[in-house]
């Protein structure tokens, strides 16, 4: 398991671990739910679910030709959290009312960073996903160049 791998899913587990807490909390703590609601279900479905997701993706996926991808790997680590991280922060006082204004912008700019963690991943993906007779050109390919 490489270095992002590793960081994608260990960062997951963080996640499941932090959405099991807050949502003990709100049982014993009911008027939390209001302005962290939304954020718990974001850190369960995208920091747990999603990057578990793509840690194990970017880990098992095959790779055609030995293709190597750790900055687009890096990339998309860091993209999704710190969108993420941004969101987790900022929307409970953006919900609540209770946090500075003007904090739209700072939210979108956390989804902009989240969704561009996703194309960055599909286009890997994208690269990594070939049909046998895809994999057989390819080394065809390489053959005919001597390598």
């Amino acid at each position: 398991m490489g270095f992002w791998h590793f960081l994608f899913i260990r960062t997951a587990l963080v996640y499941l671990v932090y959405t099991a807490l807050l949502g003990t909390l709100f049982y014993l703590f009911p008027s939390l739910q209001g302005s962290l609601r939304p954020s718990h279900a974001h850190a369960g479905l995208v920091g747990f679910f999603l990057q578990m997701v793509m840690g194990v993706a970017y880990w098992m996926m095959p790779r055609p030709g030995g293709l190597r991808q750790d900055r687009l790997e890096g990339l998309t680590f860091f993209l999704l959290n710190a969108g993420l991280f941004l969101r987790l922060v900022l929307e409970p006082f953006h919900l609540s009312g209770l946090g500075p204004r003007g904090l739209g912008p700072w939210l979108g700019l956390s989804g902009g960073l989240q969704l561009a963690a996703t194309l960055v991943f599909a286009w890997a993906m994208g690269r990594r996903v070939v049909t046998g007779d895809m994999l057989r050109k390819m080394r065809e390919e390489r053959e005919r160049r001597g390598g």
